[in-house]
């Protein structure tokens, strides 16, 4: 046994002897390649300093551009209504509007999005012509359709039009910060970055960690050779005079319908248009870096689906359409943009290969004999430049992951790695699979849809507007008086209930900023409104221990009242006595207290 052990070993080291030159070829030019960029920002950092963006105080009193805001959706219902509402409550902005793309066989959506414009005065619904899913640019072009109706009814004009997804949470300084930019350039890109998860989920902490590199180093990086900035799909502002030369050059579609990747497309387009174009650096906001954020696939195969589009729309499309034109840089990101049809396969190969090569070691010491692969003439000097650059990039990642997510993140980079590596190749042999199947078909790509989930409640509190701010961007407080009373506020004591002690504001203004902040409907509910049947569903003890009532069932849904801000161990308790959908209503603790009464 040990015998056909060590000839089996012996003919897998003759076979990596055989590919390890040729392969450690591609991966040291490779390498050298991914040193360019790590090289280019060092030099910038010692040439101009700290990497440092322009702050945009709260001093910088430039007025709001009146921003308009596509959300293209296609069987979106489980995440488009958590998505406005919290959203609305968080951006610290005032001059935008939400038009939402929906097609008209998605009924789900539609009924979703029917229920927030009455509640919204800033939400339009933009009902695509046909049925989809087409693509998402096709999408796109219909929402701004629907945008210059609505300005031509309504006299407005929108400044810009900012791109999001429906699974997005907008940063509350994002729009502040993209009419900040969009003074001096045509289209703004803000940073996108994945909501962080345990280090347990794998697939979606390599979505951490490629999305922490891409933006500190990669963007920046473009930037600096004057290549064209690629839109990142969310996030991306263009302002009317690009909207203007998109429009122009394309038959007046501003969004290439047959492309999977339209943002990649129109960064490339806008550069060649002249357009003037900025990624804007990753700063440190009040509480939290301007970006915006979202949760990516964390499994696996839906991972491979969404880069499956990716590889499909930036690497092979993108080829077809433009070859390899344009200035020296561009053609540079062309190659480092589709180097991965190749690269991310060799990458797991050798992921492999070293599998390989640790299992004929292990073999060797087990039957007691001389490790084949290492009697090899291998060329060391090769081995050990591939193995230096690959240190190199390691360590650059990890740096970049550590200024998002922290070192204690960062130290699973290694690991996350070889993981990464197998997505990506799957996407990319995926890819050239069912590209080169359409291409055999005649058959168009449509918008490959990735399922997409909505942080909890507890996860999108540290995204919200502080109560504070609420109480005084509404004027119920002065910004001197909330100093003094933040300055003697007592250990323990909520902000909102230390303010109405103090008398500064009653307990109808607070519940009203309350609902303001955590788009929470508030309002007093009268006794003679409770449905005692309904009311009784609970026990007592989770109405006392939670300070909450249900009092109506509508439509599926069961209302609760609370003087408390619904948790979700709340909804999670709640969920033992019910499978209804779970709405909930602010009302004054007061209130509360009148109701129990009467019921209990």
């Amino acid at each position: 046994m040990l015998q056909i052990l060590a000839s089996l070993a012996a003919a897998v080291d003759g076979f990596l002897a055989a590919v390890l030159v040729p392969v450690g070829i591609v991966i040291l030019l490779s390498g050298l390649d991914d040193l360019v960029l790590v090289v280019v920002c060092l030099v910038d950092t010692f040439r101009r300093g700290r990497y440092r963006d322009a702050i945009i105080g709260s001093g910088s009193f430039r007025p709001e551009k009146r921003l308009a805001i596509f959300v293209p959706c296609w069987h979106e219902s489980a995440v488009i209504g958590k998505m406005i509402e919290h959203n609305i409550a968080a951006i610290h902005y005032q001059a935008y509007d939400f038009f939402i793309g929906a097609y008209p066989n998605d009924d789900p959506t539609l009924d979703i999005v029917r229920e927030l414009e009455p509640r919204f005065a800033n939400v339009h619904l933009a009902v695509c012509p046909h049925d989809g899913p087409t693509s998402k640019a096709d999408c796109l072009n219909w929402i701004y359709q629907r945008m210059l109706v609505f300005e031509e009814d309504h006299g407005v004009r929108f400044d810009a039009i900012v791109t999001h997804d429906a699974e997005d949470i907008i940063h509350s300084d994002s729009l502040r910060t993209t009419s900040f930019y969009l003074d001096s350039y045509d289209m703004v890109q803000i940073p996108v970055l994945a909501l962080p998860t345990p280090w347990t989920q794998f697939t979606h902490g390599v979505y951490c960690d490629d999305f922490a590199e891409f933006q500190i180093k990669d963007m920046r990086v473009r930037g600096l050779m004057n290549s064209f900035i690629p839109s990142n799909g969310v996030g991306a502002a263009y302002s009317r005079k690009a909207l203007q030369r998109l429009a122009e050059s394309g038959g007046n579609r501003i969004f290439e319908p047959a492309c999977l990747t339209e943002d990649y497309e129109n960064g490339m387009r806008l550069h060649n248009l002249g357009c003037s174009q900025i990624f804007v650096p990753l700063r440190r906001g009040p509480s939290d870096i301007v970006a915006t954020r979202e949760y990516f696939p964390d499994t696996c195969t839906k991972a491979i689906r969404q880069r499956t589009r990716w590889v499909t729309g930036i690497a092979l499309q993108t080829w077809e359409r433009h070859g390899w034109t344009g200035s020296l840089a561009q053609r540079y990101w062309f190659w480092r943009d589709r180097k991965g049809l190749f690269g991310s396969p060799l990458s797991f190969a050798t992921n492999l290969m070293f599998g390989a090569g640790c299992a004929t070691w292990l073999c060797s010491l087990l039957c007691g004999q001389p490790w084949v692969l290492l009697q090899q003439h291998l060329p060391s000097l090769l081995l050990m430049g591939t193995f230096v650059l690959q240190m190199i990039h390691l360590g650059a990642r990890m740096f970049c992951v550590s200024r998002v997510y922290g070192w204690l993140y960062a130290m699973g980079v290694p690991l996350r790695v070889v993981w990464a590596n197998f997505i990506n190749c799957s996407a990319a042999l995926r890819a050239i699979g069912r590209y080169g199947l359409a291409h055999w078909r005649h058959e168009p790509l449509v918008w490959v849809k990735t399922e997409h989930a909505y942080p909890s409640r507890t996860a999108l509190f540290q995204h919200k507007r502080r109560l504070g701010e609420v109480l005084v961007g509404s004027h119920y407080i002065e910004p001197g008086m909330l100093d003094a009373a933040l300055a003697n506020q007592p250990a323990g004591m909520r902000l909102g209930e230390h303010l109405v002690r103090l008398g500064l504001i009653n307990e109808a203004d607070l519940y009203e900023a309350l609902s303001l902040q955590q788009s929470v409907p508030a309002g007093r509910v009268e006794p003679f409104q409770i449905n005692t049947k309904v009311a009784r569903s609970l026990p007592r003890r989770v109405i006392h221990a939670w300070k909450v009532l249900p009092f109506r069932i509508a439509e599926g849904n069961l209302f609760l009242a609370s003087p408390e801000i619904p948790t979700d161990e709340l909804s999670h308790e709640l969920r033992a006595f019910t499978r209804m959908a779970l709405q909930f209503q602010l009302i004054t603790p007061a209130n509360f207290e009148e109701l129990t009464r009467s019921l209990l």
